[in-house]
């Protein structure tokens, strides 16, 4: 399970793992908002309770985006929507695959420009060709993103699955970046 990181505002910055969470703990970063009740790791002479939300102590938030957008699957499924580019068809994460738009046996790159998540019956029927080879349209060439949908790929609203401790978190971004009707 992930551990939800604030900015020194309380604003969501991102997601880490619990041993990034603890490595930042335990050099002074960030500290502690709430700890999974149930969940606690042990060394050899103590036992630590996991964090479920930890804040950064000092301004960092610009450290997250400079860095940039990392390229692996969850980022890439967050850009695409988690939508087939060539059928539209929503793929849940736990059964996409991404393809080569230009297939590497002909050269093609594995990079942003370059993959995009496809349902299993695309990705066979292109199989090794290019999209105009397999006679298959892409809804959107792919890019690498500027910034991700929904703060560097968190989502903003609460959802079933995320720990209820995130909520209020979550919640609070999302009622001030609505949209506001007229």
């Amino acid at each position: 399970m992930d551990v939800l990181v604030l900015d020194q505002g309380f604003q969501p910055l991102t997601r880490v793992s619990w041993q990034t969470a603890f490595g930042w703990l335990f050099e002074g970063k960030v500290e502690v908002i709430d700890e999974y009740a149930d969940w606690v790791v042990h060394t050899a002479s103590e036992a630590f309770k996991v964090p479920s939300i930890v804040r950064f102590i000092k301004k960092v938030a610009n450290a997250f985006r400079k860095r940039g957008i990392r390229f692996n699957r969850r980022n890439l499924y967050i850009r695409d929507r988690g939508c087939c580019q060539f059928c539209g068809k929503k793929c849940p994460t736990n059964d996409f695959t991404y393809d080569h738009v230009i297939p590497r046996a002909q050269g093609g790159k594995t990079c942003w420009e370059n993959i995009v998540v496809a349902c299993m019956r695309c990705n066979r029927h292109k199989a090794d060709r290019t999209p105009a080879q397999a006679k298959m349209h892409l809804l959107k060439v792919p890019a690498k993103p500027k910034f991700l949908p929904d703060s560097h790929g968190l989502p903003l609203a609460w959802h079933e699955g995320m720990p209820t401790c995130w909520r209020d978190f979550l919640y609070s971004v999302s009622y001030w970046n609505e949209k506001l009707d007229h």
